[in-house]
This record gives structure tokens, C-alpha cells and sequence, in this order.
């Protein structure tokens, strides 16, 4: 039995609520091999599958992406769709563990660290603050993403009430890049030739 839940990346976590530890084992392993196949057939990509012990129940948590050519977030609908679909082919799991699971599916939210290729070009457009290895930090707007690194269009910082200035254009190999993070903003710039063909719905909406 299950209670399929779909989340939007937003209600992942509440402030004060205590959650469970997450278990990585081979049985998150298996079960992300058995739903896969169902979340390619959405044009989707599985970003996680991790298993949480909550007393005597399960609760397997779900992360769908879209494909990383694409920008913005999963929709509620396709959410609800494939959180259902999941939950049928849990339900006929013959390998399952016998306790009862809570089924949460739900997209990334801004706030996850861009540890991988994909993850930075799924940001594209955005900005982001990047740690540097023995280089200049720098916070600015992800321009272009190609397999050796990505391409970010830095913000000057200017006084108070005055309209950002934009630097030319830095180039940043993948082997050179400590960490990045999405800074969380009201609105998208939409300047210096940035990339936004592929734009969608924006995952803070």
C-alpha cells in the first residue's frame, strides 16, 4: 500500500520539521533501476531515488528532472501523472519490502548545488555564485554550457538603486570550479545574448 504525494520543488522541506535520515542502499539502487524506464517514457530525467525509515513505515522519495537542454521546472501536472504511474508499479512490485510506503515524487529546486554537467546547463540563463579554484570567485549569469566548462556573464557590483552592470564574458573549465550555487532572484534578466530558447516555467513559480 502506498500514499503517493507530488511535491513541487518548493515543498520539499518545511522550516522546523525534522526529516527522517535518508538511507542509501542497494534497494534504493534497485528500485531506481525499476522505475526508471517509466520516467525516461515522460521525457524525464530520475535524479535521485533514496529510501527514508520513518518507524515502521518507508518513505521513498523521487527526483525528476527535465532533460538538461531544457530550462524551468516540472510541471504540477506531469508531477501528479508520473507520481501515479510510480506508485501503480511500486504497488506491483513482487521484490518490495512488506512494510507500507509513502511514494514522494518531486523536482529540484533552485537552491541544489550545480556539482554536475547537467545540473549547470539545466541553469542556464540563471545567475549563479561560483567558487573558483585558485582563481576570482564570480557571481553572474550562466550565458553558455558546453562540455568543457560554462561561460557566465559577470555582474559588477554598482551602488544602491542603480542598475547592474554587466563584465564581459568568463569562461570557467568544469575542472576549475570548486562549487555553484542558483542565487534566487524576482525576476530573469534577459541580456547579453543570453541562451533561452528552451525557456519554461520557472521552478520558484
Amino acid at each position: 500500500m502506498s500514499n503517493a504525494e507530488a511535491t513541487t520543488s518548493s515543498d520539499r522541506t518545511d522550516a522546523g520539521r525534522a526529516e527522517p535520515a535518508a538511507v542509501h542502499n542497494p534497494e534504493a539502487e534497485r528500485l531506481r533501476a525499476l522505475l526508471e524506464p517509466a520516467v525516461l517514457a515522460h521525457r524525464l530525467y530520475l535524479e535521485d531515488v533514496a529510501i527514508n525509515i520513518a518507524g515502521s513505515n518507508r518513505v521513498v522519495n523521487v527526483v525528476v528532472d527535465l532533460p538538461q537542454e531544457e530550462t524551468g521546472g516540472v510541471s504540477l501536472d506531469v508531477i501528479a501523472d508520473i507520481s501515479k504511474e510510480l506508485s501503480d508499479i511500486l504497488d506491483g512490485d513482487p521484490s518490495t519490502d512488506s512494510r507500507p510506503y509513502d511514494l514522494e515524487v518531486s523536482s529540484p529546486g533552485v537552491g541544489r548545488p550545480l556539482s554536475e554537467p547537467r545540473h549547470w546547463h539545466r541553469a542556464r540563463g540563471r545567475m549563479v555564485s561560483v567558487k573558483v579554484i585558485q582563481g576570482e570567485n564570480v557571481t553572474g549569469r550562466i550565458q553558455s554550457v558546453d562540455e568543457s566548462g560554462v561561460t557566465i556573464v559577470p555582474e559588477i557590483a554598482v551602488k544602491k538603486g542603480m542598475k547592474p552592470k554587466q563584465g564581459d564574458p568568463v569562461k570557467l573549465p568544469f575542472d576549475k570550479i570548486r562549487s555553484g550555487k542558483v542565487e534566487i532572484e524576482f525576476s530573469h534578466l534577459d541580456e547579453a545574448g543570453l541562451e533561452n530558447e528552451h525557456n519554461g516555467p520557472s521552478e520558484e513559480a
